[in-house]
């Protein structure tokens, strides 16, 4: 009874697949958004649930991906003030 090896029925393709985590639900998801909305708060909770080991695998996901677009921000945020302080700083230079 040799019969052929199919992925859908082989032991060995159970470590191919990826493992199946819950889906958040709504109530969750507005629970994270509300805590997102605390300053500094939200700063520490994106680190801890980003890079903590017992976060739902999507909510990790999706705090890597806010922290790298707060970074982003940030980097132009900065980018932009140095721009302007230069732009001000010239033009008080050439008023005198």
């Amino acid at each position: 009874m040799n019969q052929p090896a199919s992925p859908y029925t082989s032991p060995q393709s159970n470590a191919l697949l990826p493992e199946q985590t819950d889906v958040m639900s709504v109530k969750d998801w507005l629970i994270t958004l509300l805590i997102l909305a605390i300053p500094l708060v939200n700063l520490v909770m994106l680190l801890v649930w980003a890079f903590g080991g017992n976060t739902n695998p999507n909510k990790a996901n999706f705090c890597k991906a806010y922290l790298v677009l707060l970074a982003a921000f940030m980097v132009l945020y900065i980018l932009l003030i140095v721009v302007v302080g230069v732009g001000f700083s010239a033009a008080g230079a050439y008023a005198q």
